[in-house]
């Protein structure tokens, strides 16, 4: 027998390939693979990071669990817009406001306390910012789909923020009032170490993956898998643009969808690492493997935007991906 028929004889090392193209869909920032070998994995660590893998590409593809949302819909950087915001979530002072101790206020008179706290609590944050200053506050929001219980969102929110946001100044206000229940966190971007807050893309897929683990930590099935990985590319709105349409002061259109060639070769990535799992998957002598592969080409199936340039638009581009390969049946028997 050759080396060829031997490697051929050999069984594929499924969670190896679950762990390899689960990494790209569900967890970027860990790693970049930049060859396509069997990672030689064995051990309890690799089979829980498969078993990992394998639960968030069921909660993905099966039964298909809400996604978090988490915006950064702004920030102060004077004491007055602050302030203004402080207002805001409250209802002006009507709501209930809890900080980061765990203490909670109402009224407009606690929120002119909540607001000489956070000027002299640190460095100064003077009335009105010079143009062009730092922000001084980040204005976050976090939010689930209708449905979801609006007290359980406001436990994961506060246990959010106490891993995310520890060190900072922060107060956070339940809405359930809107269709969707969130939760306003306005944080001080210095923290009490002097250390500055300033979240980028990586840091925001991070917190919805927070946010997440928190809600399933309370029995509430969430996701924060990536748009690319759900083979979407929605643009949406900011804050202020939706408040600026709302009062008619909005003179710009924005474009529903990400087409940009980033956004298409991340779509295209997202669709190869699906195909390489259902084909891993559909090999497998677990039948539950195999019957989640069937799952997967369903979802990739069902995808209207997943692809290279020109899918979804009635066009045939060269470097269009092919679609996810139909499994073998006679394989599964």
């Amino acid at each position: 027998m050759t080396k060829g028929e031997i490697a051929m004889a050999q069984p594929p090392n499924i969670d190896g390939i679950l762990i390899t193209w689960g990494d790209r869909l569900f967890y970027p920032g860990n790693r970049v693979v930049k060859v396509k070998p069997q990672p030689r994995l064995s051990g309890d660590a690799a089979r829980l990071r498969a078993a990992a893998i394998r639960k968030r590409i069921e909660a993905t593809v099966v039964r298909r669990a809400p996604q978090v949302m988490v915006k950064v819909t702004g920030g102060g950087r004077g004491m007055k817009a602050i302030a203004a915001h402080f207002r805001y979530i409250s209802k002006n002072g009507r709501l209930e406001i809890e900080d980061q101790r765990g203490e909670t206020m109402r009224g407009k008179d606690a929120l002119c306390d909540l607001a000489d706290e956070w000027r002299f609590g640190g460095s100064l944050i003077d009335d009105v910012a010079e143009p062009g200053h730092r922000r001084e506050a980040f204005n976050i929001m976090l939010s689930m789909p209708r449905g979801t219980d609006p007290l359980t969102v406001k436990r994961a929110a506060r246990e959010f923020a106490q891993a995310e946001l520890a060190d900072h100044k922060y107060v956070m206000v339940l809405h359930d009032h809107q269709a969707n229940p969130h939760v306003h966190i306005s944080v001080r971007a210095e923290s009490r170490h002097g250390k500055r807050l300033n979240p980028r893309k990586a840091d925001l897929h991070r917190w919805r993956e927070t946010f997440a683990e928190k809600l399933r930590g309370w029995g509430v099935e969430a996701e924060a898998t990536r748009q690319a990985t759900r083979g979407q590319g929605r643009n949406y709105e900011p804050l202020w643009r939706i408040k600026a349409k709302q009062d008619g002061r909005l003179r710009t259109q924005r474009r529903v969808s990400k087409n940009t060639p980033k956004a298409l070769l991340n779509r295209a990535a997202a669709a190869e690492a699906w195909r390489e799992i259902a084909r891993a998957l559909a090999a497998s002598g677990d039948k539950a493997d195999r019957d989640l592969a069937r799952g997967v080409v369903r979802f990739v199936s069902e995808m209207s935007d997943i692809g290279g340039p020109g899918r979804g638009q009635g066009g045939g581009g060269r470097n269009e991906p092919s679609k996810p390969q139909p499994i073998d049946r006679e394989r599964q028997k």
